[in-house]
């Protein structure tokens, strides 16, 4: 059978998982009278609550993938060495294979990364332009005293709106923010995918036209890449002329237009820790080698047993498979279009690693300042034992564009009969939606506050 005629059989008949099961853990099944009260104890928050209480956690997908036995096999060979690691060595080459930069720092997760990059560069006053900047990263930015400023396309801010690269940055906004901001900005980014825009895609043709861009002034360009295996195949499947490349192709040619990426590893690195920076120019790279031994660890494990670099780059290699990102980005697809036919709207199209619902759309009722996102979400964990995650008033206050709850699906963790499970209860959900009311905080940290803030409900 030719490729294209088995392409063509496979898009007519269900993508199945492409793993077999080899290990299974029971689910934790309670009464919405236990959920009520532990609910209440926990703030109504759905970050304190124990895992142990809940059924289905989407509350993200960052280091809750379930590992292949091929990466469990290679963290049984490590070599836990303190310095020198050749588990350091295999990492490194892996990252340098698919980045095509030659200095690789390792770190515990992303936010170490973003912590010891904005740590070097970013001081008060500064502005750091982006499609949008996610939370751990506006906070570095922020608590430094620079400024994180978002400049996504309109159609990104519109959650009914069709373009296929909603996670594009604005090329017109971004060449005038840097012209008249130029002696202000350290480095330019760019999130791929846009996680806070609903987990969009950006386009090939929008990151080569940001990198001319940031070229032109002078600027260095870091791509935030956590999810670049999900965007490479989103640009295979959605960009003119992109069809017959590979993902793994794609995403080379993405890293070239860039001066370096910083990677929370717990997602597109298939893994349950980890991350990394990575730099063409040596320009950074001391500066940022020696706040690593201060603070995260000797270079060659940054903060990491050498059995999780191993399990890194096993994965990044296995996040550019294309049966497992077609099935990936399926469990999206499916997903989307089943809320959507029970009336409960969501960011469109589906993104990569979740499901953004539209909670100010199907709780119109409920008004931003009453918190529609964590209202829905509340409810959801009280229903069916969801534990899903605001993206909106409560995450983002005044910077929030949209009042979102994000369902993002575990990678290789959960199957098909567990979504129609959950997309049953999401139709009585629906089907008394009037009955939801509004939030109010009572406790709110200074900086990422949807981490420990508490709430409740409005009478």
């Amino acid at each position: 059978m030719s490729m294209n005629k088995e392409k063509e059989t496979r898009d007519h008949r269900t993508i199945i998982e492409p793993f077999k099961i080899k290990m299974v853990e029971p689910l934790p099944i309670l009464e919405r009278g236990e959920r009520e009260r532990i609910l209440k104890d926990a703030g109504f928050n759905l970050f304190l609550l124990a895992a142990k209480n809940v059924t289905f956690d989407f509350l993200t997908d960052s280091g809750t993938t379930a590992m292949s036995a091929a990466q469990w096999g290679a963290m049984m060979i490590a070599d836990e060495s303190y310095a020198g690691s050749q588990s350091f060595e295999r990492f490194e080459r892996v990252v340098r294979g698919i980045t095509g930069y030659k200095n690789v720092i390792p770190t515990h997760q992303g936010r170490a990364a973003e912590r010891l990059m904005f740590g070097a560069l970013v001081k008060p006053g500064m502005k750091i332009p982006s499609n949008n900047h996610f939370d751990t990263t506006r906070a570095n930015i922020e608590q430094l005293g620079g400024q994180a400023v978002d400049l996504v396309i309109a159609e990104g801010k519109d959650p009914a709106n069709l373009h296929p690269f909603k996670g594009n940055i604005d090329l017109e906004k971004l060449e005038d923010f840097c012209e008249k901001n130029k002696g202000s900005i350290p480095m330019g980014m760019m999130t791929i995918t846009n996680n806070t825009g609903g987990g969009q895609p950006v386009s090939l043709e929008n990151i080569r036209g940001a990198a001319a861009i940031y070229k032109k002034y002078g600027i260095p360009f870091i791509l935030d890449v956590c999810r670049f295996a999900e965007n490479s195949y989103f640009i295979k499947i959605r960009e003119k002329g992109q069809s017959e490349r590979s993902a793994r192709d794609i995403a080379v040619e993405t890293f070239s237009y860039a001066d370096g990426c910083m990677m929370s590893a717990k997602k597109d690195g298939l893994s349950n820790i980890g991350g990394f920076i990575a730099l063409k120019a040596d320009t950074w790279v001391s500066e940022l080698r020696n706040a690593l031994i201060l603070t995260e660890g000797f270079p060659t494990y940054g903060g990491l047993a050498a059995r999780d670099l191993e399990a890194l780059a096993v994965g990044l290699e296995e996040a550019l498979d294309e049966r497992y990102l077609e099935y990936r980005i399926a469990v999206s697809r499916y997903m989307g279009a089943g809320l959507n036919q029970l009336g409960i709207p969501t960011v469109q199209p589906a993104g990569g690693h979740a499901v953004y619902v539209d909670a100010k759309t199907f709780l119109p009722h409920i008004p931003p300042a009453q918190f529609p996102g964590q209202a829905l979400a509340c409810e959801m964990y009280l229903a069916e034992g969801i534990r899903a995650c605001e993206i909106g008033s409560v995450m983002f206050g005044k910077n929030a564009s949209m009042e979102l709850v994000r369902l993002a699906f575990p990678r290789r963790v959960y199957t098909q009969s567990h979504f129609d499970y959950i997309l049953e209860g999401m139709g009585e959900i629906a089907k008394r939606k009037q009955e939801l009311r509004g939030m109010r905080m009572v406790y709110e940290p200074p900086f990422l506050r949807h981490f420990t803030a508490r709430f409740e409900p409005i009478s």
